[in-house]
């Protein structure tokens, strides 16, 4: 064969070689049936609220969730992850084409023999070529399953991105919680210095009513001192709030960051959608649904790698013993090779593989059903979760105006002596108390709202109109 023949027949095992891989097909259909509406609302409008971030927190939250996404070093992991993913699919891809190299040699042999001394130079290019032509598409299948393993990478990145967005907007979320909870403690303070200055001057005035007795001077003081505590715990949650936030930004946690001053209001309910429109919505589904594709892809390489493999070598180049005729084509040297190799024992290596294989595909359906499973439950206890905390803010609003009425009007009665300091006392209690629990249930409820968009698969889109 001469070296044209030779380097037409590697080119053509290269092209033999070029069919295009593609990403595996969707194995969705394996996460089982979704519900056709929610249980817990029956209100199924289509679509998705991208701009949660906006409609939740508005421009402040914005901002920081925008930093978060440029400085966070899990996100930064993340992104490298991606690139080593598609790396890893670029590289599996590459072991469907021949392989080529170029090189030189040189060397100079001195031989004596029977008093008779020689040398002999040899100098050469060459260039080789070696090719595992994929019969059976084996190298194929490995190659769409690092495809499919650098998509679901990608669609993890997604889901972080996500989780970071409403990570940050919890910490917001407790900041300005903690800022209405510590002006609320503030108020209670001023309250009970007013309300024990009440009871002292009572007491020092030898008043025989409720108000005249040492031991309720000392429960005045004493309720006055568990109230300045709790404002120092409300200041400690504050500044714990402060600097959980600055972590997820990527900042040092010095407590500077700026935040809140209180929480906002609810924003209207997102549209739900259909359960089904789930699956193709929440990044880690997806990202489960493609380790699912890859395992299926792996588990076709293992069963082909039973099956003979063929490969191809050759090699073009020069060889003489003068260096000025390295490159000229009288000195051309040429091979073509073929092998065609059929296992026959392994001591149970490929068996032992398509088993292994076999069980990370149901390990994958398993997850893949799993994921569902647990995105649908999120969904509903985020939907059922509302409801029940919606109520409960209602009742706790009214619990509020009641307790700073029974609050004023119990404190009006003591400044005229006509009401008793347990009273009073009791009567601060319960609108304090009242205060910082409706302040909580605001928080759970905006905290829940950010779950459920978590749960309904939103991306985050910070800008535009």
């Amino acid at each position: 064969m001469s070296p044209s023949r030779a380097s037409a027949a590697i080119a053509m095992a290269a092209l033999l070689g070029g069919c295009a891989l593609q990403s595996p097909g969707s194995r969705m259909e394996m996460a089982g049936g979704a519900p056709d509406s929610w249980s817990a609302t029956k209100e199924a409008r289509s679509g998705v609220d991208h701009r949660w971030v906006r409609t939740i927190g508005g421009s402040p939250l914005v901002s920081l969730v925008d930093e978060a996404q440029r400085s966070n070093p899990s996100l930064k992991a993340s992104a490298a992850r991606v690139a080593q993913a598609a790396a890893l699919a670029r590289i599996a891809g590459a072991e469907r084409f021949p392989s080529l190299g170029a090189g030189t040699q040189a060397s100079r042999q001195k031989q004596n023999f029977l008093g008779q001394t020689s040398t002999a130079s040899t100098f050469g290019v060459s260039l080789q070529a070696a090719w595992e032509v994929d019969l059976w598409g084996k190298i194929k299948a490995g190659a769409e399953a690092a495809i499919a393993d650098a998509e679901a990478q990608q669609q993890a990145d997604r889901a972080l991105r996500s989780s970071l967005a409403a990570q940050v907007s919890k910490a917001w979320l407790a900041v300005a919680e903690s800022n209405e909870q510590v002006a609320l403690a503030e108020q209670a303070v001023k309250s009970r210095e007013e309300s024990s200055t009440l009871v002292r001057e009572r007491f020092e005035r030898a008043i025989a009513e409720d108000g005249g007795s040492a031991a309720q001077v000392r429960l005045s003081e004493t309720e006055l001192a568990t109230t300045r505590s709790d404002l120092e715990r409300r200041r400690g949650e504050r500044e714990r709030a402060l600097r959980q936030l600055e972590l997820l930004l990527g900042r040092y946690p010095s407590g500077n960051v700026a935040a809140a001053a209180k929480l906002p209001k609810l924003p209207p309910a997102p549209p739900s959608g259909l359960p089904s429109e789930l699956l193709l919505r929440r990044p880690d589904i997806l990202a489960a649904e493609r380790q699912l594709a890859a395992a299926g892809r792996r588990h076709d390489q293992a069963v082909k790698a039973l099956y003979p493999s063929f490969s191809l070598t050759g090699s073009l180049g020069t060889s003489t013993d003068q260096l000025e005729d390295i490159l000229k084509s009288s000195a051309g040297v040429w091979s073509l090779g073929g092998s065609l190799t059929q296992p026959i024992f392994q001591g149970g290596r490929l068996r032992g593989g398509i088993e292994q294989a076999d069980a990370a595909e149901r390990e994958a359906i398993a997850d893949l059903q799993r994921v569902v499973l647990d995105a649908f439950g999120e969904v509903e206890q985020s939907l059922i979760t509302e409801i029940y905390l919606r109520r409960q803010e209602k009742e706790l609003s009214q619990t509020v105006e009641l307790s700073q009425d029974a609050a004023a009007r119990a404190g009006e009665e003591f400044r005229n002596g006509n009401g008793g300091v347990l009273t009073y006392l009791a009567a601060q209690n319960r609108q304090i108390e009242a205060g910082a629990a409706l302040a909580s249930v605001r928080r759970l409820l905006l905290d829940n709202r950010v779950n459920l968009h978590l749960a309904l698969g939103g991306d985050v889109v910070l800008r535009g109109p």
